[in-house]
């Protein structure tokens, strides 16, 4: 099947990834169904693209997740899902987080994938040639100081991927998994540090081109067109100016 007979759908997709993977994937000839909370934005970029709508939608609303995988029975197939919502929140160490925190990043980044890969999964493999992308993080497989939920949801998005792969073994789906490290994007930093700027900039202080939203929507894109015999089972990405989610040059 060509990519303009395909369809993917994009969480997340009204800022920073998971509007760049709409734009990527709509470029590569795919019909594009954006999904996020914030449907403004969607609509607005669906406008853009040469082939795409735009479905309001809380990942983490099952019943929500449920009517939206009934409205996609109207497509011929459904071929990938861009598992991408997601978001950090405070940077507080263990002793002090708020339990609250931890909690909206567990059930953004962990059931808000499963919320969609449950209701969806049927119809990637009906397709017959389905792909599920679940957007990790570096810190899915390193921790790190101040990020302790973050981190064990990051890690609980990558134990979902992991374990995808190995019970879908047989089947015709593809389960990919992008571990992206620094990404300099309008929002993440600046919504985990409460819309606090000054704090957000810190982040990226000195850091010769961390990577850019297009950067990892290049990414994905890229794995998703593989053959459809070829997985990448798991692709850390970084800028060359990061070695590890503790080990970043900065200069000045």
């Amino acid at each position: 099947m060509t990519a303009e007979a395909r369809t993917a759908v994009v969480t997340g997709a009204s800022s920073g990834i998971g509007a760049a993977t709409a734009r990527a994937l709509a470029a590569a000839g795919y019909h594009v169904v954006l999904t996020a909370r914030r449907k403004d934005r969607i609509e607005a970029l669906a406008a853009e693209l040469p082939n795409a709508e735009a479905y309001a939608l809380d990942v983490t609303d099952r019943a929500a997740v449920d009517a939206f995988a009934t409205v996609l029975d109207r497509y011929p197939s459904v071929d990938v899902l861009v598992n991408n919502a997601g978001g950090a929140l405070g940077a507080e160490p263990v002793a002090t987080g708020d339990p609250a925190d931890w909690r909206t990043m567990y059930e953004v980044n962990v059931l808000g994938v499963l919320h969609m890969t449950q209701a969806l999964l049927p119809a990637l493999t009906a397709s017959g040639d389905g792909t599920v992308v679940v957007l990790s993080s570096t810190a899915g497989h390193g921790t790190y100081e101040g990020g302790g939920g973050y981190v064990a949801a990051k890690h609980g998005a990558h134990v979902i991927a992991e374990t995808l792969r190995l019970e879908l073994c047989g089947e015709p789906v593809r389960v990919i998994e992008v571990a992206p490290g620094m990404v300099k994007t309008d929002e993440f930093a600046t919504t985990r540090f409460r819309g606090d700027t000054e704090k957000a900039a810190k982040v990226y202080a000195g850091v010769d081109q961390p990577l850019s939203a297009e950067d990892v929507a290049d990414t994905i894109t890229w794995a998703i067109t593989r053959p459809s015999h070829v997985n990448v089972d798991l692709l850390v990405v970084r800028p060359r100016a990061q070695a590890s989610n503790s080990k970043v040059h900065r200069t000045g």
